[in-house]
């Protein structure tokens, strides 16, 4: 039985662009219109909707896992997107979700850039016990939820954790948003395979505070009762609606909010974001004490694979040192 390292890059590290020549045949995928924010003129009102379109069966059909599984990673996936388009600086923005379920490693993370990258990790004995359809409480069970700000090395990198409570991701993260950020949000995630592939999406809107200026002259009741009302509109969003490729962002955003004074911003790009590569692999791999990498190795090989984009990167033995 082949031995193989598993290996996930780091979500914070960058590197430049001409020692990943030997990167692997991986998708060169761009979505342009991936996040398109908005906000609700004179009112505190302002959100995003993500639409990964085929860039979520690209990232998802990296592997084969259970349905219930991908679903669940790919609304993690639209979330941090959504998320990472609101970094000011160059970094990233990653999610993580540890419990002891069956799934007890989610982790998803996005750059500033929009490059967008997941993983989840499986125990597949562990789920062979939950029948066919488990829910999301029931694979990530008890554990806790973390959201990682990461805006570069001037800036002080952010981490916030709550418990994961709630019965799906959505109650999941609203709860981090009302316990760590004291946020008023509203959130609709969405994950299913159609004839097409896979695809996923997100609606995420915020309350902002009046004195940011989005509701100016709005007293305090007024600001809430607006705020409600966008949020009234949002939950006639139907699963379907968030999918459909042919109903375009713009298009579906007016649907809900037009007589509300939507206000469209800058739709941002979302691409295909691994960023392992062969070297900084080596690089791993010069850490390790030799007698570690001699029991790596089978066939004077040694064998690690990237859990991102699960791609196998090969080396010699003899042409890794060790320490």
């Amino acid at each position: 039985m082949r031995r193989s390292r598993r290996y996930l890059p780091p979500v914070t590290q960058f590197e430049p662009d001409f020692l990943n020549h030997d990167r692997p045949d991986v998708p060169n995928l761009v979505v342009s219109d991936g996040v398109s924010p908005f906000h609700l003129h004179h009112k505190p009102v302002r959100g995003r909707l993500v639409r990964l379109g085929p860039l979520a069966d690209a990232i998802l059909s990296r592997r084969e896992q259970a349905e219930p599984v991908q679903r669940l990673l790919g609304q993690a996936l639209a979330l941090t997107a959504g998320l990472a388009s609101a970094l000011k600086y160059r970094g990233s923005f990653s999610f993580q979700a540890k419990g002891d379920g069956p799934v007890p490693l989610l982790l998803v993370d996005c750059t500033d850039g929009g490059e967008l990258r997941g993983h989840a990790r499986v125990l597949d004995d562990k789920l062979a016990m939950y029948g066919r359809n488990p829910s999301p409480r029931a694979l990530m069970g008890k554990g806790y939820l973390a959201f990682t700000c990461d805006q570069g090395p001037e800036m002080d990198r952010y981490q916030g954790i709550v418990a994961l409570e709630g019965q799906d991701l959505t109650e999941m993260a609203a709860g981090y948003f009302a316990s760590s950020e004291q946020l008023r949000t509203h959130l609709h995630l969405a994950c299913a395979q159609g004839p097409e592939g896979w695809r996923a999406s997100a609606l995420i809107m915020e309350r902002v505070a009046g004195e940011g200026g989005l509701a100016p002259g709005m007293n305090a009741a007024e600001q809430d009762d607006a705020w409600d009302t966008a949020v009234t509109l949002a939950r006639t969003l139907t699963e379907e609606e968030l999918l459909d490729d042919g109903l375009p962002p713009g298009q579906l955003l007016h649907r809900l909010f037009a007589l509300e004074g939507l206000a469209l911003d800058q739709t941002r790009a979302l691409a295909y974001g691994c960023r392992c590569s062969r070297s900084r692999l080596a690089g791993v791999l010069e850490g390790f004490p030799a007698e570690d990498l001699d029991e790596m190795a089978e066939g004077g090989r040694i064998t690690m694979t990237c859990e991102f984009c699960n791609v196998n990167f090969r080396f010699e033995r003899d042409q890794v040192q060790g320490r």
